[in-house]
């Protein structure tokens, strides 16, 4: 196994997760397997219960792990599947470790951070990387060098370092070159990122310069003079036009070949799969706007996924998607302004919990249907769907989800086996499963089958009890996973369809989620 593993300095924010990605992505080009873990020195078990503002969206993986937004990157631009143990936290490193102190596993021993949770970190990554069965484990230490609660994390992958062969370790970090007022790239700030570094132990063996333009021949030069690397393995990582083209950056700087040389690894073939989607970006022709109406709309990394799925269907449609992200509370403050939504080709309504807002989305979701305008809507997106639907056209005026309000009418509830779960865990339907659809329907036609697998993040489901009620007046469940609804769509409509599940996080460049793409043709007329 060929470990690569990613730190950062200077500042967060840098990129190390699409740095991470993309070095696996050219490393895939030349026919390695490759798989990734995150590592997030954060003491919570996992992201579940982060607020978006904290750390972006909460990716959900296949198993139902819910995890930090890069190994979502992680799974687009190497286009696999990981589960929840790809995703190492503080919380859970502790976690284990204690639990073995409590039933005596350490034999009495002083248990301490070197050497058990030392070990403890090295046994999970090794573990998790040789399940795989992978060529290469893509390593991303999250934080940035000097944070304290990084520190077990680096002393692990010093540790790892030592313990396995010299060309089976390879170090890069990500580090930033800032221009100064007259337009000069500063190297002190990586110089002082690698001294950081190099205190704890570590000595990167390739720096990733973060600079919002090309980093020059001469900046590299003295990069490689203060931080004791060769000056081929100095790579810019300048500002480009879109996060996929960073792979391409990076083999044009040689990175690929210098890590393989490193690794003393062989090319095993060349796929040309990466530059069939560069030039299918190069492509585009066409443009729409967007409007997504969400609570989150000032923080773009809330709906990383959603923005990526817009993406790869628009690059199969060769259509950039203009995306404006629209604060669903300004229509509950100001009613009056949802005619704004008229300048879009298409409205989506994302996923999320509380009730902040949702008044707005439902005003937004009325919208849509009544101006034909193609709708998409995102988990709940699909359960105010039905909310709107069921106020204003079945006539249950007070209809709403008992999640939100206390109602005559709970069209959207917690089922009878759900009600008695005190952890709120517990009740979550969280990873992969199964939907069978109608034959016929608009969800078949898009997905061209009658079963798909799609992941779930939510509590709450569509109330059996109102159903017949609904379909009666026109909006049809056509995809079920037994007495759970999974797909509202309405036929006749330019496109309305919603799903209980979230499609996004299975999008992928070169594929795009079927109801993403099904959502931008209808937007593109």
């Amino acid at each position: 196994m060929k470990y690569i593993i990613v730190t950062g300095g200077v500042m967060s924010g840098l990129g190390k997760g699409i740095t991470a990605a993309s070095i696996g992505r050219i490393l895939k080009n030349k026919g390695f397997s490759v798989t990734a873990i995150k590592i997030d020195p954060y003491i919570n078990i996992d992201a579940g219960t982060m607020s978006p503002y904290q750390h972006g969206e909460v990716f959900v993986l296949k198993d139902g792990g819910e995890v930090d937004l890069d190994l979502g990157n992680y799974e687009r631009f190497l286009d696999i599947e990981l589960t929840r143990e790809h995703n190492i936290t503080t919380g859970k490193v502790y976690q284990t470790v204690i639990e073995k102190e409590r039933r005596g596993d350490y034999l009495g021993k002083t248990v301490q951070i070197i050497p058990h949770i030392t070990n403890e970190i090295k046994e999970r990554i090794r573990k998790v990387a040789a399940k795989t069965g992978a060529d290469i484990c893509i390593i991303e230490v999250g934080g940035t060098v000097g944070d304290i609660e990084s520190m077990p994390f680096l002393e692990a992958v010093r540790q790892m370092h030592s313990e396995e062969k010299e060309e089976d370790v390879a170090f890069v970090h990500v580090t930033l070159v800032p221009l100064d007022t007259q337009g000069e790239q500063k190297t002190k700030p990586t110089q002082h990122s690698v001294k950081e570094l190099r205190s704890l132990g570590l000595q990167p063996d390739a720096i990733v310069a973060r600079c919002k333009e090309p980093v020059l021949d001469d900046t590299k030069s003295k990069i490689a003079l203060f931080c004791d690397v060769p000056a081929r393995a100095v790579v810019s990582a300048h500002d480009a036009r879109d996060i996929y083209y960073v792979p391409t950056l990076m083999e044009k700087e040689g990175l690929s070949d210098y890590l393989m040389e490193k690794l003393k690894l062989t090319p095993k073939s060349e796929s040309h799969e990466w530059d069939d989607l560069m030039n299918k970006m190069a492509a585009i022709d066409k443009e729409i706007r967007v409007g997504v109406v969400g609570k989150y709309a000032h923080l773009g990394d809330s709906y990383i996924s959603i923005n990526e799925a817009l993406k790869h269907a628009g690059i199969e449609c060769r259509c950039r998607i203009k995306i404006d992200w629209i604060d669903a509370e300004e229509f509950e403050r100001k009613p009056e302004t949802i005619d704004t939504l008229q300048k879009y080709n298409g409205i989506l309504v994302p996923g999320g919990f509380g009730v902040r807002g949702t008044e707005g989305k439902i005003l937004a979701i009325k919208y849509a249907r009544e101006h034909n305008v193609p709708y998409l809507g995102l988990c709940l997106g699909m359960q105010l769907a039905v909310i709107e639907f069921a106020r204003n056209v079945v006539g249950l005026k007070d209809a709403n989800s008992s999640e939100l309000a206390k109602t005559e009418y709970p069209v959207i509830d917690l089922l009878p086996e759900q009600e008695n779960v005190k952890d709120m865990g517990g009740s979550m339907r969280l990873g992969n499963y199964e939907a069978d659809l109608i034959d016929g329907s608009i969800a078949s036609r898009i997905y061209g089958c009658l079963t798909l697998v799609e992941r779930h993040r939510h509590r709450y489901e569509v109330n059996p009890k109102y159903i017949s009620q609904i379909e009666a007046k026109g909006l049809k469940f056509t995809g079920k996973n037994d007495h759970r609804m999974e797909i509202a769509e309405l036929p006749g409509h330019k496109f309305f369809f919603s799903s209980q599940f979230h499609p996004e996080f299975r999008s992928r460049p070169g594929k795009p989620s079927p109801p993403f793409l099904a959502f931008v043709k209808a937007a593109l007329g």
